[in-house]
């Protein structure tokens, strides 16, 4: 009987294991988790002792089946928002998604306002060809230069 009971005990305790599937993997995750000590690097790129840590740690929370969003929020505690490779689409982090999309529409508005205003021709009249400080030249006057310039030419 309390063979019968032991084994029904373990079966009972065995089901929720059994029915445990992964619901995210390490590989999905290495490339989303910075290393704690390495600048710039993912565990993925990383062979630092700390980046094998976290590694570690994933993959003993993803054969309990955490979800990746469990994993990440336990992560984020121990180590700070630093440890996610992009930041959360909530709060502040949100700036570092909308910037880059703003920024790319104003240069883009200002490039077409630039290329409007250098395709037309300019509004500005030009001025006269024949001119003393600034003044056209009075008729008379431009026919003598006019008459001086042809004697040298010919």
């Amino acid at each position: 009987m309390k063979l019968l009971v032991a084994g029904v005990s373990a079966l009972a305790l065995a089901a929720p294991a059994a029915a445990c599937t992964p619901k995210t993997s390490l590989a999905s995750l290495e490339n989303q988790v910075m290393c704690p000590v390495c600048q710039g690097e993912t565990i993925a790129q990383s062979d630092s002792p700390a980046a094998g840590q976290v590694k570690r740690f994933i993959q003993g929370r993803v054969r309990q089946c955490a979800s990746a969003a469990d994993i990440k929020r336990e992560l984020v505690a121990q180590y700070g928002p630093q440890i996610l490779a992009a930041p959360p689409r909530h709060g502040f982090g949100w700036l570092a998604w909308l910037l880059p999309g703003i920024g790319l529409v104003v240069a883009t508005g200002a490039l077409a306002l630039f290329a409007r205003r250098w395709s037309r021709p300019s509004s500005t009249p030009s001025p006269p060809t024949s001119s003393v400080n600034g003044q056209p030249l009075d008729p008379e006057t431009e026919r003598r230069v006019d008459e001086e310039l042809a004697r040298f030419d010919g």
